[in-house]
């Protein structure tokens, strides 16, 4: 296929196109211009002066002659001042009109010359003898009037080529008048011809190829994303369709990717909801068909214990009390795993909680322990948020709980404080007791992990699993503050409640 021109090398063409025919039509306007320019000078500062300085030597001969004629027959010296200053008028004249060219060799300069030299001979015959002393005369009178008809003709000749050479100027500055209106109507032309050349050029190798893409786009994304993008026009055009064309067959292959994971996600989610409902067939039988039967071996070793204490011997007591001990701590196994499995698994409503009565009802399922311990519990003013009762109270008893267990040889000291932090409140349990190494922040979240042995501290390991867990079904999140240097401060987030008045009202 013919490789296609690029959008720069059709601006280009059409560029140096019209760039000729505008240049061509500016040069052709500007020797109009020229000619128009040079025929007015010529006209108005050679040929016009010279018809108004041929008239003007024309007035100055006939001052002369009439001076002249005055002086023969008056014979008096007054009657030669027109003479004289036709004289210097004449000069004048003259001086002027060879200036503005009517120089010797010159058809105006010949036609000068045949004038003052008419001029001459008609002074030299009339008035310069009687200006030496010869007596005017009638006669010398009617000798003047044929040499100044000389005069006259040869100034009628000069008269009449200055004003053919006037009319020739007059001709030439209307003809290059016309010529310069004519190359500014083909300059308007061409100008108007090189802008449909350029928009032309755009329109059919640049708009429409570029309308065609776009309706192509469309077409693909509203009614068949499997229709091929083809691209014509320049080169940059079909490179532009060439891409769309990629991301086209890109999109198609992460579609079909991601059909592929929503039907092994769809597979996942059925089985995950069959292994749900196996839980919570293994839940209801643990929380049934397996607590029974432990409560029995619980309740008959504890009869065994009171029955047989200090019967039996030492080794006897000890194994009982094994039993007993084990058997409860099976319960509290059981019980606490429940509570974990059941979290976020069959969601409650949830209502708007004021939390100070969360940690009243915590701390009063706690009242044993913080009577045995001595611990003295402070909170500050604490929000309303958003939850389910029963888990936000569990959340609040297993920190403050453990606050109480893990402590050192001081009575605990625990604080309860809440403060905003952009678009949550940030909660903080904070205690004096043993503390907790930073390298242990994230493992003691874990289900089952543990830090110290059950006969240090009881317990089952699950309470921050499930407070973690908790937390997070409201959408917060809990975590170790390791810049607390003395004593255990566990922070955890919960969203603010929007409209508070307003979800207070409603539950």
């Amino acid at each position: 296929m013919k490789p296609a021109w690029s959008i720069r090398r059709w601006a280009s063409l059409s560029g140096v196109i019209a760039t000729l025919l505008l240049g061509g039509a500016i040069v052709a306007g500007s020797l109009a211009l020229t000619n128009l320019t040079d025929s007015r000078a010529r006209l108005l500062d050679v040929t016009g002066p010279q018809v108004l300085q041929s008239t003007a030597l024309s007035t100055a001969m006939l001052d002369q002659e009439t001076g002249v004629r005055g002086y023969l027959l008056g014979g008096r010296p007054e009657f030669l001042e027109p003479y004289r200053d036709g004289v210097k008028a004449q000069d004048t004249a003259v001086a002027e009109l060879r200036r503005l060219g009517a120089t010797p060799g010159t058809a105006t300069g010949d036609d000068l010359d045949r004038v003052l030299n008419a001029a001459t001979a008609w002074r030299r015959t009339v008035i310069e003898p009687v200006l030496s002393g010869v007596p005017a005369t009638v006669a010398q009178v009617d000798a003047s009037k044929p040499l100044f008809d000389e005069v006259r003709g040869s100034l009628g000749t000069l008269q009449s080529r200055l004003e053919v050479e006037r009319l020739d100027a007059r001709g030439d500055l209307s003809a290059s008048a016309d010529v310069l209106r004519v190359m500014l109507i083909v300059i308007a032309v061409l100008l108007c011809a090189a802008l449909a050349l350029v928009f032309l050029v755009l329109h059919r190798k640049l708009i429409k190829p570029i309308r065609r893409l776009a309706t192509e786009v469309r077409d693909v994304a509203s009614a068949d994303i499997h229709r091929e993008v083809r691209g014509s026009g320049p080169k940059e055009m079909r490179e532009l369709a060439s891409d769309v064309e990629s991301l086209r067959a890109r999109i198609i292959a992460e579609v079909t990717d991601l059909e592929r994971a929503q039907e092994t996600i769809a597979v996942r989610t059925r089985e995950l909801e069959r292994s749900n409902s196996d839980l919570e067939q293994f839940a209801y039988v643990a929380s049934h068909d397996l607590q029974e039967p432990l409560r029995k071996v619980a309740s008959f070793c504890q009869l065994l214990q009171k029955r047989y204490q200090g019967k039996l011997d030492e080794r006897g007591d000890q194994y009982i009390g094994f039993a007993v001990d084990g058997a409860k701590r099976m319960q509290a196994l059981i019980n606490d795993l429940l509570a974990f499995s059941r979290v976020g698994r069959r969601p409650g409503e949830n209502v708007l909680l004021e939390t100070g009565d969360l940690l009243n009802i915590a701390l009063g399922n706690l009242e044993d322990a913080i009577a045995e311990s001595g611990a003295r519990i402070t909170h500050g003013e604490l929000p309303a948020v958003l939850g389910e009762k029963s888990l936000l109270t569990a959340v609040l008893q297993n920190l403050v709980g453990n606050a109480i267990k893990f402590r050192g040889e001081d009575p605990p000291e625990i604080d309860v404080s809440a403060e905003r932090d952009g678009e949550d409140w940030r909660f903080s349990v904070t205690d004096n007791g043993i503390g907790i190494k930073d390298e242990y922040a994230e493992r003691i979240f874990v289900i089952f992990q543990r830090l110290h042995g059950r006969g240090d501290y009881p317990g089952t390991g699950i309470g921050l699993a499930l407070c973690r867990k908790i937390v997070e079904h409201h959408g917060g999140r809990i975590w170790l503050d390791t810049t607390v240097t003395a004593g255990t401060r566990f922070s955890f987030t919960l969203p603010v409640a929007e409209n508070p008045s307003e979800e207070n009202g409603e539950a």
